[in-house]
């Protein structure tokens, strides 16, 4: 399969065999499978590191396969976007893991409060049983697959439910991970709305969730029946703010390359624009040679992505509607031939005068769709965005350090990027996750692997113990330790 393939070209007969094979089973029975079969065998370095150079080998294999069903999902999606946004993070995360795993796995010696010594103290890393992960739309392969590579390195095993919205490559991933792990150490789950509801409800030692703040809740409050703990990845309102003094074509190029990639279908993409008042027309114009030179005809423009079904596309026009209708000016960058309305495709697209009662304020717009305000000082920007709920990601333009430390004292986020957008999401180092509405939990690289393990304290008594002495009856030794612990 060459990475040109199209709709037409992906069998529909796999989506329905995937799916059909999937169903066949019923979700607790397997669940249930799963953790008698880990009990019988916890996952031993060598099977994790085996299980991880397994995917990693099977990614690599599928590139062409992996391009062409995400953009027959879509409609049209860039096959680079895919390459470098999808499969890169999915092996550069293996990658990563594989060359930290053994360190990760260690006990971790832990200090003993002089009260005890001679004991020791150790942190155990200890794996959790049967993990579930519901993975979303917009990012099928990297939102998938680098949840199941923590869970996996950590020690447990896995039932995958992926997005029903992109059912050709959710079928792909399946046969995928079918090929290379039992049903009993991996399984896939395909299904719509009604199979996620149940997922959620089973009793997992953890469940993973990416996707919107809305079905989080729900996810959230089928998980509790179980009290099965949850990692929650949302999203919201990420705030981009321009210093006035920060070159404006170098901001807006920068803003443009993450807002557009996956036609701003990204989570934590720039969802509105501060730039200083006086500043909004140079924005403007910097906006459109931005664009017009990235993407031009865009209707046929192999770079720019579609919008992923209908049911998104038209809750971006009534976004739009809603603007226009409350004075909004939307102003579309369009090169070339205006893009067939069937082709789901969505132009970048401003919204200028823009005010807190429109709906495109009000909700994540996950989209290529930028409003732009204007500020009078930065005390004002951080009294906006900490009107709302707290972001998952934060993006400041500006060279002036001290200005920038002033904006984070005053703003809590999910993550930040400081003269750029979204770059904090590619460091191993840096855990990833929300705060408030945008999330709970953290994922990616050790935090990851954190994620899905239980951090056993361990206590070691020595053969001598000064705590022997404290107990029934209490004589005068034990009234002089007590003195002499209390101070």
């Amino acid at each position: 399969m060459s990475d040109s393939t199209t709709s037409s070209d992906i069998d529909a007969g796999d989506v329905a065999a995937a799916t059909a094979r999937a169903a066949a089973f019923d979700l607790d029975t397997r669940r249930r499978e799963m953790r008698t079969a880990w009990l019988t065998q916890l996952p031993s370095y060598t099977q994790r590191r085996n299980d991880l150079e397994k995917l990693l080998a099977c990614v690599r294999a599928h590139h062409a396969e992996l391009t062409a069903a995400v953009s027959a999902d879509f409609g049209r999606r860039s096959r680079h976007e895919t390459l470098l946004a999808d499969v890169m993070m999915v092996q550069d995360d293996i990658t990563h893991t594989l060359r930290h795993l053994r360190r990760w796995m260690k006990p971790k010696s832990a200090a003993v409060d002089y009260k005890a010594w001679p004991a020791r103290a150790e942190i155990q890393q200890k794996p959790l049983g049967v993990v579930g992960i519901l993975s979303p739309w917009n990012y099928p392969i990297q939102l998938a697959l680098n949840p199941l590579v923590a869970a996996i390195a950590a020690g447990n095993h896995v039932m995958l439910k992926p997005s029903e919205h992109t059912p050709r490559t959710s079928a792909l991933l399946a046969q995928m991970l079918e090929s290379i792990f039992p049903a009993e150490r991996v399984s896939v789950v395909l299904g719509g709305a009604d199979v996620a509801a149940k997922f959620s409800e089973l009793a997992f030692d953890h469940l993973f969730y990416t996707g919107s703040t809305a079905v989080g809740k729900l996810v959230m409050a089928a998980a509790a029946k179980h009290l099965t703990p949850v990692t929650l990845e949302l999203g919201g309102k990420s705030p981009c703010v321009i210093a006035p003094d920060y070159p404006m074509a170098k901001a807006v190029a920068r803003i443009a390359a993450m807002k557009f990639l996956n036609a701003g279908q990204t989570c934590i993409a720039p969802d509105f624009v501060l730039v200083a008042k006086g500043q909004r027309d140079t924005f403007v114009d910097a906006f459109r040679s931005t664009v017009l030179s990235a993407y031009p005809n865009i209707a046929e423009n192999p770079d720019y992505t579609s919008i992923v079904n209908d049911r998104q596309y038209q809750r971006l026009q009534r976004y739009l509607d809603d603007a226009r209708a409350k004075g909004g000016d939307v102003v579309q960058v369009c090169a070339g031939d205006a893009p067939d309305v069937g082709s789901r495709i969505l132009p970048p697209t401003l919204v200028l005068n823009a005010t807190r009662d429109m709906t495109v304020m009000q909700e994540e717009i996950f989209g290529p769709i930028l409003p732009v305000l204007e500020y009078s000082d930065l005390n004002e920007v951080a009294e906006l965005i900490n009107a709302g709920e707290r972001p998952l990601a934060y993006y400041q333009f500006d060279q002036q350090s001290s200005r920038v430390q002033a904006m984070l004292d005053k703003i809590t986020a999910g993550g930040v990027t400081i003269n750029d957008c979204a770059l904090h999401i590619t460091q191993h180092d840096l855990p990833f996750g929300g705060v408030g509405a945008s999330g709970m939990g953290h994922y990616h690289g050790h935090a990851g692997f954190l994620t899905f393990t239980k951090q056993m304290p361990v206590f070691k008594q020595g053969f001598w113990s000064a705590f022997w002495l404290l107990k029934p009856p209490y004589k005068q030794l034990a009234d002089r330790m007590t003195k002499w612990l209390l101070g």
